[in-house]
This record gives C-alpha cells, structure tokens and sequence, in this order.
C-alpha cells in the first residue's frame, strides 16, 4: 500500500513538472507571436491599386451582356 502511494506522489511531482514546462513554453510562444494584424501589414497588398472610375463601366457591359444572352435565349426558343 505504501508503494502505490509513492507512486501517485511520484506521478503527481511528474505532472506538476510538466505542467510547468507546459506553462512555461507557452509562455515563450506568447512573446514570439509579433504576427501582422492580416489587412495592413500583409504582404498581397503590395504592388495593386485602387479601382478606377470606369468600374461601373464595366459593370453596366457585364449587365448590358447578360441581358442581351437572356434576350436572345428568350427571343430563339419562342419561334
């Protein structure tokens, strides 16, 4: 009986050990991660630019062209 309980103080000498590794390593990631916040220090954002003012141009041509498929798709399978 003495033995068994040696052996759950041992585990629990173990266990608190690794515990404080564990805390202790994760104390060292937290100072590590210096990471960029993902919108101004990312990296894709270099080298583009912002939209230009004909952009709704090119929305009405896309629109104008849809319309114009859904016209012609209409107009063919009525005759």
């Amino acid at each position: 009986m003495a033995l068994f309980i040696r052996q759950n103080d041992n585990r629990s000498q173990l266990q608190e050990r690794l515990a404080a590794e564990l805390q202790e390593r994760a104390k060292q990631k937290a100072q590590k991660a210096d990471l960029p916040d993902g919108v101004t220090d990312s990296a894709y954002i270099k080298d583009t630019k912002q939209t230009t003012s004909l952009a709704w141009l090119w929305i009405l041509i896309v629109l104008f062209v849809i319309g114009l498929v859904i016209w012609l798709t209409i107009a063919t399978s009525a005759k």
